[in-house]
């Protein structure tokens, strides 16, 4: 069985560069809680995730800096494997 491709050196360094970048959510635009980490960020909804341009299940690069977006964790989520070009609001009528 393969390893993690997650756990591995070059994708940890990938999101540590994204983190430092402190840009708000590619999706929504909202700031995100980058104050947040280890199990605090692991479930809170508006904590950092890594989010890809082009979807990992669409071909798209684990760890080409290029695919590489900050995100919410709801955000990611709720957006699942849609392509930019299929674009619409996550939460149209949810309130912050």
């Amino acid at each position: 069985m393969a390893a993690n491709p997650r756990n591995g050196r070059p994708y940890r360094r990938l999101c540590t560069a994204q983190r430092a970048l402190l840009l708000p959510c590619w999706w929504c635009g909202k700031p995100i809680a980058y104050e947040l980490t280890g199990l605090a960020a692991q479930r809170h909804p508006l904590a950092f995730t890594l989010d890809h341009l082009v979807p990992l299940s669409r071909g798209g690069d684990l760890t080409d800096p290029t695919n590489a977006r900050s995100a919410h964790r709801r955000c990611n989520s709720a957006r699942g494997n849609r392509t930019d070009a299929a674009r619409q609001p996550v939460r149209s009528s949810r309130r912050w």
